[in-house]
């Protein structure tokens, strides 16, 4: 085969290439579920005959604050907390988040929570069925703090950890999620 014809063939295959996986980028992340008829939130794992669902407990914010709360603009005069919830092996649990012992607020998996706090020093408490864990937070008014809940789900057990986020790892994790919980 000759020179020409062959960089010919080459580019025309790169472009028949390029055009067939250009349409699966958009199926590379998964649709966000519209919130459920009474207001709660699932996050749905699996195929449709074996479908398993983990729910919020109470009803989720409406979409105009999710929008308002991925601006991920502080609130003056407050410390506000990011807590995003978004990991591969974490696929099944309720996780419930307290915040110096303050009612809980219900986390699923690829989901986040805002909440605006006093300024200064505070205790977070990921509970779940099978464990707990906690992370001192500390923070000035017109702060904003990310904290990444970690966890992994085997058919041996389930382990999560509060982490301190990278503001622009997490911040671009949130884009995707649910906002589950507005507190403050």
């Amino acid at each position: 085969m000759n020179q020409p014809r062959l960089v010919h063939r080459r580019s025309l295959l790169t472009g028949l290439l390029a055009v067939g996986l250009v349409p699966l980028a958009g199926c590379m992340s998964k649709p966000v579920r519209p919130a459920n008829a009474d207001g709660t939130y699932c996050y749905a794992v699996g195929r449709s005959l074996s479908r398993k669902l983990t729910c919020t407990t109470a009803p989720i914010p409406s979409q105009q604050v999710e929008a308002e709360a991925k601006r991920f603009e502080a609130t003056p005069g407050l410390l506000t907390v990011y807590v995003v919830r978004k990991r591969w092996g974490d696929a099944r649990n309720v996780v419930r988040l307290t915040v110096d012992r303050d009612p809980a607020v219900a986390t699923v998996p690829e989901s986040f929570a805002r909440l605006r706090l006093k300024p200064g020093a505070h205790q977070m408490v990921a509970e779940w069925d099978e464990g707990r864990a906690a992370l001192d937070i500390t923070g000035k008014a017109g702060e904003v703090v990310f904290v990444e809940l970690i966890g992994s789900v085997w058919s041996w057990g389930s382990s999560y950890r509060l982490e301190s986020g990278n503001p622009a790892e997490s911040r671009a994790r949130a884009l995707g999620l649910r906002l589950v919980a507005d507190i403050g």
